[in-house]
């Protein structure tokens, strides 16, 4: 199982129109994700230079599946699939 990038993290929160705030002082950006003006979700993407270096906690961040989180990196699964799958866990 591939884990997830520096580059599949920016590409998961670029899709899932996340917020990207930039923390000084930390080692990672935090991506914040809203969902009808609530804040549903949020990961951090590491800062440095080393873009293969693993960001294997999305997935529980956002509340999928590591495979999901990969789909929605790589572009299969849309921000609205995410979405129903957070609708039908209860969280949104």
């Amino acid at each position: 199982m591939a884990h997830i990038t520096k580059q599949m993290a920016e590409s998961i929160a670029r899709k899932l129109g996340a917020t990207v705030v930039a923390r000084p002082g930390s080692a990672h950006d935090r991506a914040e994700i809203f969902h009808e003006g609530r804040r549903v979700a949020w990961f951090g993407i590491r800062r440095g230079s080393q873009r293969d270096l693993g960001h294997d906690f999305i997935p529980r961040q956002i509340y999928v599946s590591p495979r999901e989180a990969r789909l929605l990196a790589q572009c299969p699964l849309k921000r609205e699939h995410w979405v129903a799958i957070l609708t039908e866990k209860g969280i949104v």
